[in-house]
């Protein structure tokens, strides 16, 4: 380099334009190569300073460009879903909607497998997904929840579309918090709200039938909930359970022998089986009240209901701050919806001449039949 050393002064221009136009490539390289090359060649003071400011909250990285989270690393996520409906289809949805939002469309992989309503084919999912090594699982529904929680102690477990984790879980005087490697949101609607509803539209009932699947704890905690509330009230509850959806009708019918009004909560079964349940209550011009929206728009007339797709994205921005770091799943506690939405089935209402007063919104489906 030493190009004083060099005689010839035409030579050496030549030579230091050589050198020069050698540079100015060489620096161009290296602005192109961005930060994957720098963070390689970083020193750990660099890595800490780059840590630093990539810290905050998860919706301030979901504000900037896609990927500022976490542009290098690459995630898969494991997602069972129980039963295919347009509450749980609506939570997943929000669910990969937001976490794509929150690391980047092209960092996050899905695995997203359904098991069709049967509680063995969710087992062995959550055995593949853990095989695999995902980083981590979103199980949706009760059954898929514990499905989850018997195949790791390790891989974050996140759920939704769960109304109670302590039932779910079996944990005895349970806080809040589920701790280890499990959180999540719950589809938990306001209990009370959805009993006052049967005596505010119904006030002439003296008989409420309460349906759901026996096959799912969740349900019968909220059945048990509801009929306290509805005998408070005065009057006279009978439970009338299904086993799987080879029962619902003739459960349905019996049911609707002896009530004035039914009342279904959130249930993944019923859910499914909306079609058959209409099919029986709509003749025998005996009115439902729903636990969820996707009931509701199915055989009901009225609902308390909460949004699922929010739920989705409540449990996608959880998942971004467990797989960047910036929280701890087994201090995060369970999130619940707290907006839920008075609605109405206009349809079946208008069918069984059912007036609803002001308060409610009418229900409209859209064309992806999901909320």
């Amino acid at each position: 380099m030493k190009l004083k050393k060099i005689t010839s002064v035409c030579l050496s221009a030549v030579m230091a334009g050589a050198l020069l136009a050698g540079c100015g490539s060489t620096s161009s390289q290296g602005a192109a190569s961005g930060t994957s090359a720098n963070a390689s060649a970083a020193s750990s003071a660099s890595a800490a300073s780059a840590a630093s400011s990539a810290s905050g909250s998860v919706s301030d990285a979901a504000a900037s460009t896609s990927g500022t989270v976490s542009s290098s690393k690459k995630y898969t996520i494991g997602i069972c879903q129980l039963v295919q409906h347009p509450a749980l289809d609506a939570a997943t949805k929000g669910f990969e909607d937001e976490l794509k939002s929150e690391l980047g469309e092209d960092n996050v992989t899905f695995d997203e497998q359904n098991a069709a309503g049967d509680a063995a084919t969710a087992t062995q999912i959550c055995t593949n997904l853990v095989s695999e090594n995902v980083d981590l699982i979103m199980a949706n529904a009760t059954a898929a929840l514990q499905s989850a929680a018997a195949a790791t102690s390790t891989i974050p477990i996140l759920g939704t579309s769960i109304t109670d984790y302590g039932v779910a879980l079996d944990i005895d005087d349970f806080n809040g918090t589920v701790g280890g490697n499990i959180s999540g949101t719950s589809d938990l609607p306001p209990l009370d709200q959805q009993a006052a509803m049967v005596t505010e539209l119904f006030p002439d009932a003296k008989n409420v039938g309460i349906l759901y699947c026996s096959a799912e704890p969740n349900s019968k905690y909220q059945a048990d909930q509801v009929k306290g509330y509805l005998e408070d009230a005065g009057l006279a509850v009978n439970i009338y359970t299904f086993s799987d959806s080879n029962d619902v009708s003739s459960v349905t019918g019996e049911a609707c022998n002896n009530s004035d009004v039914l009342y279904i909560p959130t249930d993944n079964t019923a859910a499914s089986c909306t079609e058959a349940i209409n099919n029986v209550a709509l003749p025998a011009k005996v009115p439902i009240i729903a636990g969820e929206e996707g009931i509701m728009a199915g055989c009901g007339v009225a609902t308390l209901s909460i949004d699922y797709y929010g739920l989705g994205q409540t449990t996608g921005k959880m998942a971004a701050q467990i797989l960047t770091g910036k929280s701890d799943i087994s201090e995060m506690p369970i999130q619940y919806y707290d907006n839920p939405v008075k609605e109405y089935n206009p349809d079946i209402c208008s069918q069984l001449g059912i007036k609803i007063p002001d308060g409610y919104t009418a229900y409209e489906a859209d064309s992806s039949d999901s909320n």
